[in-house]
């Protein structure tokens, strides 16, 4: 009676967790036409080799007659679709309009706008439900998928554009808005797990212009996390850069004025121009590429990328079947797909990557599940970064490679009134072949007051290593965790290290640092180019400077007895700023430029370096904002 009595007073509770993999299958005949009538017992499905039990199965068709069904009741994209797998949008073809504003001055973004009007008005078949996304400083579903014009239009026509001139007044904002393609490469990443709980195939139609990018450092971490999201949720990416057709000019077109300087003649300006607009366009032609979808450059028919995501959304099949490795480790699983039919082509998403859970960390696991958040193919972005790579000559084939990384202050927790948090840092180099090159290991413990708690909220924290690397072609992947709420940031770049001891053509300079900060060094530090006379020289990363502060400006040149340097700021038409030559007796060149006369905006600063002696020059731009 004791055992039974005690028996029924325990609970036992049973838990199981299960995955729906949907996968969207497309049957072409030896025409390219798709093939209709085929059923469930038709396909097999395979994850990592192993059948798999198919439990939903639907024909989506896109092609033929105009005979809809009913029309569907409009649902906001992400909205709760009823059971998993469940098909909310029959026989019809979606479509998601998503028009990143803060990536477009004015004039592109009325191109972009009148195009999707264009195709709302005229091009919008009986099949089509589109919805409209839009991206400012957040995200927001303007529109639910819908077939009446009438709505979209007033939807899209009430949007306005962003001013090109306009910086953000909060210091971090700025520091994580402007010139960083992670936020908008995580605006995509949203927008698509919106979209991933409708089971039907969507297309996203991306109109920016470019990428977005600016500083050089792009994060290929928060791109391959959008990409993965997007073929967790079937989404297929059709970017359009909204520039329309471009063309280059060795002075600048009519709107901007000249730069002056010896490379408008010796063609050095409009390469870099053109190496600058293709590494725009290239993060537009991954995003489609690896979806599935095109991408859509360098023409002015932007309504092109709508009416090529209609023609490649034709009827299809969705499979759907209940994984049996429930493991959320993050790594990839293949799919394949057979018929018993005999057809021409057969075309589904080759795998996905599990879901993957880190939390808290024991300080007996913690160096393991940072090493394996290093290795994941489908990384982790929760927490923002960013990364700014140097390199100053130390020997003729040896390089100090310093790495500087930015992190938001508020997305670092500290207890009320004060208290400690700290960072994890792992930093891994590869060299072209793939081999592991270098390897930092690093944690910051961060201390503050409740007064200084409260101000991290609207500040960066800054980290940062060195390596010492041969000339060449290297990737660098970081991986930063903090450690009271578990979250977790990656950044992945590629960099290169020139071999300026073999550079003939141009006056061989290192990296040109700007910065706004300098900090005091205790001790006798190792040596390090960017420490002088005690005084650290914090790099900015993220080309973002107050009215109040000063920009000071650090470079080495090499292989030249003297030189000046000549520091200029543009804004349009108008030039801002511009120093007097400097001379330069030894190899260091370190300046300081005032900000406080220039207007709050966005500016190109140009550091040109001359040696008349060696009859050499270089020159070395990049885009700066200063706020109020």
């Amino acid at each position: 009676m004791c055992a039974c009595g005690l028996a029924a007073a325990q609970e036992i509770t049973f838990r199981s967790t299960t995955q729906l993999v949907v996968v969207h299958v497309s049957a072409k005949d030896r025409n390219g036409n798709p093939v209709e009538g085929l059923t469930a017992d038709d396909f097999k499905v395979f994850e990592d080799g192993k059948p798999q039990r198919i439990e939903v199965f639907e024909f989506q068709r896109l092609d033929g007659g105009l005979d809809l069904p009913p029309r569907e009741v409009s649902s906001a994209p992400g909205a709760p679709a009823g059971q998993p797998g469940e098909v909310r949008y029959k026989d019809r073809r979606l479509l998601a309009l998503f028009l990143d504003q803060s990536s477009m001055p004015p004039a592109d973004f009325w191109r972009a706008q009148d195009a999707a009007l264009k195709f709302v008005r005229e091009q919008m078949a009986p099949r089509d439900l589109v919805a409209v996304i839009a991206f400012a400083k957040k995200l927001e579903v303007l529109q639910e998928f819908t077939d009446d014009r009438d709505q979209l239009e007033k939807v899209i026509g009430a949007l306005t554009a962003g001013l090109e001139e306009d910086a953000p007044d909060d210091e971090e904002e700025a520091e994580f808005t402007i010139f960083n393609t992670d936020r908008r490469l995580a605006a995509l990443e949203e927008a698509v797990r919106l979209l991933g709980s409708l089971a039907e195939r969507k297309a996203l139609v991306y109109f920016a212009a470019g990428s977005g990018g600016g500083t050089g450092m792009e994060n290929q971490s928060q791109l391959r996390a959008t990409i993965n999201a997007a073929a967790r949720a079937n989404v297929t990416f059709y970017p359009v850069d909204a520039r329309g057709l471009t063309a280059q000019a060795p002075a600048g077109n009519a709107s901007v004025a000249s730069a002056g300087g010896v490379g408008l003649f010796s063609g050095q300006a409009i390469l870099q121009a053109e190496q600058q607009l293709g590494g725009e366009d290239e993060t537009l032609y991954r995003l489609a590429k690896e979806t599935g979808g095109k991408a859509l450059v360098n023409t002015n028919d932007l309504t092109l990328g709508l009416r090529e995501a209609q023609k490649d959304l034709s009827s299809y099949y969705i499979l759907g079947y209940y994984s049996p490795n429930a493991e959320p480790d993050g790594k990839f699983r293949r799919i394949r797909v057979e018929t018993s039919r005999k057809l021409a082509g057969l075309d589904y998403r080759k795998g996905y990557f599990a879901p993957k859970v880190f939390g808290q960390f024991t300080a007996a696991d913690r160096e393991r599940q940072l090493e394996e958040a290093l290795l994941l193919g489908d990384p982790i972005t929760d927490l923002g970064v960013a990364l700014e790579v140097g390199y100053f000559r130390t020997e003729r084939n040896r390089y100090f490679v310093p790495v500087a990384v930015k992190i938001p202050g508020s997305a670092i927790p500290f207890p009320e009134g004060g208290g400690s948090s700290r960072l994890d840092f792992i930093a891994q180099v590869k060299d072209a072949t793939g081999r592991v090159a270098a390897v930092a290991r690093d944690d910051v413990e961060i201390k503050l007051g409740a007064e200084a708690a409260a101000g991290l909220a609207r500040r960066p924290v800054h980290y940062d290593t060195a390596f010492l690397l041969p000339p060449g072609p290297y990737t660098l992947k970081v991986v930063t965790r903090e450690n009271l709420t578990g979250k977790m940031g990656t950044f992945e770049t590629g960099f290169f290290v020139p071999d300026l001891a073999t550079e003939l053509d141009y006056l061989p300079i290192s990296s040109v640092v700007l910065s706004n900060h300098r900090e005091t060094v205790n001790g006798k530090p190792a040596p390090h180019p960017l420490i002088h006379d005690g005084q650290k020289l914090i790099p900015s990363v993220t080309r973002v400077f107050r009215q109040d502060q000063r920009m000071y400006v650090y470079l080495e040149k090499y292989h030249a007895a003297g030189a000046t340097v000549r520091i200029g700021l543009y804004r349009g038409k108008q030039k801002a700023f511009e120093s007097d030559p400097i001379e330069l007796a030894g190899a260091a060149a370190s300046l300081t430029v005032p900000l406080e006369t220039l207007q709050p905006g966005r500016y190109t600063c140009q550091v040109s370096v001359l040696a008349p002696a060696a009859r050499k020059f270089a020159f070395w731009r990049t885009p700066i904002v200063v706020i109020p």
